[in-house]
C-alpha cells in the first residue's frame, strides 16, 4: 500500500481580473508587488497580477524595469504570458540571447541549453516530462506502477495497448469485449487523429498509436458529455512539490450522448476538444466572462456546483482527483528527477505547467486522459481569460525568479522562495476574500 497522508495539502484562491492588492507590508519596504518571506526578512517575493494582461500599472511593472528583467519566448506564440510579463516590467530579448531570467518554450529545450543555465534563469520545462505528456510513455509508466503498487492503487487510467507493439494483445482482449475503443497517436493534441472503432480491422496504423477502452458511460450534464482540463504546476521533482490551480475548465461535446453504435462516428458526440466542436455548427459560446455555467465551456466550480446541486459528493470526487494528479506524476517522478540530476545545474532552474485532461465516469470516478506539454494558455472567450490570467500570475508568483546578482548590485528578489514556499499570511485579502495557500502535492 501506499502512504498517501505523507502528501502536504495545501490551497489557494485564485486571483480575479479585478484584484486589488491589500498587502500589509512595512513602510520602508511598501510596494504593492513585493511582499516579504518568513524564511528571511531580506527576501522579497515578487508578486504578480492578472489584471496586468489588460494594462500596464506603474507601481506593477517598476519593479521589474528597476531590475532590468528580461524574458524570451521560443518556438511557441504565447501572448497572454508575454503580456503578462510585459507589464510587469520585464523586457523581451531575441530568442538567441543568453541574457535572459525566463525562458517560455513551446517544446523540450536540449541538454546544452539546460547545462548552460545560470542559477538565476528559469526554463518552463523540466528534462525528460515526455516521461508524462507522451501518452505511450504515461501509460507504461502507470502501467508499472500497477505492476509495483498494485493494480487497484493506480486504476487510473482505461485498459490501454500500445499498437503495433501490443496488436496481438489487443486482439485477444478484443475477443472478449468489442468495445468500442478509441484510437490515439501517441504524440498528438488538440483531438488530431482521435477516433472510436468496433473492429480491429478500422484501426490505420500507419503510425504508433494508442488503444484505449472506451468509457462509455460518462457523466452527463444535460445529456452531454464533458472532460475537464485542470492545470498543474510542478516546481520541483527532488523534493517533488505539485501545485494544483483551484480552478479548471469543462468542455462541453455538442451532440448529445447516445451509446447506440450507429453514433461511433460523430466526433462532435464523443470527442470534448474544444478544437474539434468550436467547428461544429452547433457549438455555444458565452461572452460574459462571470457567466460560468453556460454554453461548451464552464468552469470547473460551475461543474462543482451543478453536481452538488444534484446530490453528488464533490468533496470525494475532487479528492480522488488530486490522488489521480498525484499517482500520474509519481509515475514519471523517477526519470525526470534523474535527468533532471544530469542537465540541471540548480535545483530551481525549471518548472513545468501541464494541463491534465480528466473525464469523470457515471460512478462518479475520474479517469486521466492524457497530459499536455504546453497547454493551450488561448483565450477565445472572456472566461479563458479570466481563469488563465489569474492561473499564469500565480504560476509566476511562485516559481522563484530571481534577478542577474552577478550583474546588479541589487539584493536578489525572488518571484516566490519555492522550493521553500511558505503560505501568504491568512489576513492578506482581495476582493475574492481571504487568500490560502495554493494546493502543493508532494512527498516527503
Amino acid at each position: 500500500t501506499w502512504d498517501w497522508n505523507q502528501n502536504v495539502i495545501e490551497r489557494n484562491v485564485s486571483s480575479s481580473l479585478n484584484f486589488t492588492c491589500l498587502y500589509n507590508l512595512s513602510p520602508t519596504r511598501d510596494h504593492p508587488c513585493i511582499s516579504w518571506g518568513s524564511l528571511s526578512k531580506t527576501i522579497p517575493i515578487l508578486l504578480f497580477f492578472p489584471e496586468a494582461v489588460v494594462s500596464k500599472d506603474g507601481s506593477i511593472s517598476s519593479v521589474g524595469e528597476r531590475y532590468n528583467m528580461a524574458f524570451k519566448i521560443v518556438r511557441t506564440e504565447s501572448r497572454l504570458v508575454r503580456e503578462i510579463l510585459t507589464n510587469h516590467g520585464f523586457h523581451e530579448v531575441h530568442p538567441n540571447s543568453n541574457d535572459f531570467n525566463l525562458m517560455w518554450t513551446g517544446s523540450h529545450l536540449k541538454p546544452y541549453v539546460l547545462r548552460s543555465l545560470q542559477d538565476f534563469q528559469k526554463v518552463n520545462h523540466f528534462p525528460r516530462s515526455h516521461e508524462l505528456t507522451r501518452k505511450d510513455r504515461l501509460y507504461k509508466n502507470i502501467q508499472r506502477m500497477q505492476q509495483t503498487h498494485g493494480f487497484k492503487n493506480f486504476h487510473i487510467v482505461p485498459q490501454t495497448f500500445v499498437l503495433p507493439a501490443e496488436y496481438q494483445e489487443f486482439c485477444n482482449c478484443f475477443a472478449k469485449d468489442k468495445g468500442p475503443w478509441i484510437i490515439k497517436p501517441v504524440a498528438s493534441s488538440r483531438g488530431r487523429g482521435i477516433y472510436l472503432v468496433s473492429n480491429p480491422n478500422q484501426i490505420s496504423m500507419t503510425e504508433n498509436i494508442l488503444v484505449s477502452r472506451y468509457i462509455n458511460n460518462p457523466l452527463l450534464i444535460d445529456g452531454f458529455k464533458f472532460d475537464v482540463r485542470l492545470y498543474v504546476l510542478v516546481t520541483s521533482y527532488d523534493p517533488l512539490l505539485i501545485y494544483v490551480y483551484e480552478e479548471g475548465l469543462a468542455r462541453f461535446a455538442t451532440v448529445k450522448y447516445d451509446r447506440t453504435s450507429k453514433n461511433i462516428k460523430n466526433t462532435f458526440m464523443h470527442l470534448t476538444n474544444y478544437s474539434v466542436n468550436k467547428k461544429s455548427s452547433d457549438y455555444v459560446s458565452c461572452d460574459d466572462p462571470e457567466v460560468e455555467d453556460y454554453g461548451n465551456k464552464w468552469s470547473m466550480s460551475a461543474v462543482l456546483r451543478y453536481l452538488k446541486q444534484e446530490g453528488k459528493d464533490t468533496t470525494s470526487l475532487m479528492k480522488q482527483v488530486e490522488d489521480l494528479i498525484v499517482k500520474a506524476v509519481l509515475s514519471a517522478e523517477l526519470q525526470i528527477a534523474t535527468a533532471c540530476k544530469t542537465f540541471v545545474p540548480h535545483k530551481t532552474n525549471c518548472f513545468e505547467l501541464y494541463g491534465f485532461d480528466v473525464l469523470i465516469d457515471s460512478n462518479l470516478k475520474p479517469w486521466l486522459l492524457e497530459v499536455n506539454l504546453s497547454p493551450s494558455l488561448a483565450c477565445d472567450a472572456p472566461l479563458d481569460l479570466k481563469i488563465k490570467a489569474s492561473m499564469i500570475a500565480d504560476m509566476f508568483s511562485l516559481v522563484g525568479e530571481c534577478i542577474r546578482k552577478a550583474l546588479y548590485k541589487y539584493q536578489s528578489i525572488y518571484m516566490s522562495v519555492s522550493p521553500y514556499y511558505q503560505p501568504l499570511n491568512k489576513n492578506q485579502r482581495t476582493n475574492l476574500g481571504r487568500i490560502s495557500t495554493l494546493k502543493v502535492m508532494g512527498k516527503k
